[in-house]
């Protein structure tokens, strides 16, 4: 299978070898008719530089270079240029190296040295893969600024409107530290009038958000993965469930042994999840507690990571080796939230965990928030299948602690009410000066 008839593909390389390049180079050349080379630089640095100047439908990229290597100049380039798409190459072959180079957004991976045939048809398939990518893209070029948005047709359209697509991982190296509980709420709390929110359990053995929401459908994360390259919205919309609050929830397998055919197809949740963020405002992500591929895809392409501890000696001890880990991995320290939950009443005498500030100084990180212990309340909740957060009770724990919560990612990510309030009276302002209503 080709491009589409006049297609041609641009192409930089980068390695830090320059027989390399050029042998590269030439290869390429005897398909001018498809492939263009726009640049052969040698470095990581230069990568950056020379894919943000010539925007590249593909680069060819060595993993071991000596000033940045291309896992790093990768990274940064899929992250300022969404259509451009990597494919790693090196001598090194194995999972380690090839994890890594998913990791870091890589859309494929060569071992060299590289054949004719292997370097062609990879660019042609990788190319196919992101066309959609490219298409959203330029159809976000040509939209004219709208000063009133399209009203949606229907609660379920994707009312036409690229939204911001927070992706929020709710992630706890421990079991029952309550990380399902607090996703879950936190979708709920996210809820408000205009704003999409999309909860996904993404625990692939074990997810228990259809538990919690008392959600039940034979649609789940299972039947996307076959369409992944091509997904259509009317597809997704017909496998997300919906929850009596109108929250939307896409549910993990039904059991768990199909969990395998999901993992066996490399980053296939974050790929989905990157596919639908431009309907949705907040996406939240439930996880298991396994380190793998799957999730650190999901961290990866995640706006922020809130990292769920309980204040006990085990929890708090594998909170540390996670943060360690996402440092590792060059995670700014903002993109991680650390969340104490079930925190008892520092001022109880009887209290057998691990006083608060103990835990931030270990870890040296604060708690963005603390949530009180609350069984009773969370319990009957789960039992009418309803999020806590929707309690009436909101002035008491660990209700108002969710809700706080809530309010602060809002803010956090989308500038929240506060800043709301700021911008509308700045709009009046403006309206009375210049003679137009309110957006």
């Amino acid at each position: 299978m080709s491009n589409k008839p006049g297609d041609i593909i641009n192409v930089l390389i980068v390695d830090d070898i320059p027989e390399t390049r050029e042998n590269i180079k030439k290869l390429l050349a005897f398909e001018e008719q498809e492939f263009k080379v726009v640049g052969s630089v040698g470095t990581g640095r230069e990568a950056i530089k020379a894919a943000m100047e010539t925007r590249p439908d593909i680069v060819i990229m060595d993993i071991n270079m000596p000033d940045m290597d291309g896992i790093k100049a990768t990274s940064e380039i899929t992250k300022a240029l969404p259509t451009t798409a990597v494919i790693m190459m090196s001598v090194q072959t194995d999972m380690d190296y090839m994890r890594k180079a998913m990791q870091s957004g890589a859309r494929q991976f060569l071992g060299k040295p590289i054949t004719p045939d292997e370097l062609y048809n990879t660019i042609r398939e990788v190319y196919r893969s992101t066309d959609a990518i490219r298409r959203q893209a330029r159809q976000m070029a040509d939209m004219p600024m709208q000063v009133t948005p399209a009203k949606a047709t229907s609660a379920d359209d994707a009312d036409g409107i690229v939204r911001a697509g927070h992706i929020i991982v709710v992630y706890s190296p421990s079991g029952g530290t309550g990380k399902t509980m607090l996703a879950t709420n936190l979708a709920s709390g996210l809820m408000k009038k205009g704003i999409r929110v999309l909860l996904v359990d993404a625990d692939l053995q074990f997810g228990d958000v259809g538990v919690f929401l008392k959600l039940q459908s034979q649609s789940t994360l299972l039947d996307l993965v076959s369409k992944i390259d091509d997904l259509d919205p009317d597809f997704f919309d017909s496998v997300v469930s919906t929850h009596d609050s109108g929250l939307k929830v896409l549910l993990g397998p039904q059991r768990p042994e199909y969990a395998e055919d999901i993992e066996s197809v490399p980053a296939s949740v974050s790929r989905i999840i990157e596919k639908i963020a431009g309907g949705y405002d907040f996406i939240v992500v439930d996880t298991n507690v396994r380190i793998d591929e799957q999730l650190l895809s999901l961290t990866d392409i995640a706006s922020k990571i809130v990292l769920v501890a309980t204040p006990t000696l085990a929890s708090v001890k594998n909170s540390r080796f996670v943060l360690d880990l996402f440092d590792k991995m060059n995670y700014a320290p903002e993109k991680t939230l650390f969340v104490l939950n079930k925190v008892e009443d520092e001022r109880a005498r009887d209290r057998v965990t691990i006083p608060t500030e103990t835990i931030e100084k270990y870890i040296k990180r604060q708690a963005i928030a603390k949530i009180p212990i609350g069984e009773q309340m969370i319990l009957s909740a789960v039992n009418k299948g309803i999020p806590v957060i929707a309690s009436k009770e909101r002035t008491k724990s660990p209700v108002k602690e969710l809700i706080s919560f809530a309010e602060q990612m809002d803010i956090m990510l989308m500038g929240g009410p506060a800043d709301q309030d700021a911008q509308d009276n700045d709009d009046k302002k403006k309206s009375s000066k210049i003679g137009f209503g309110r957006r």
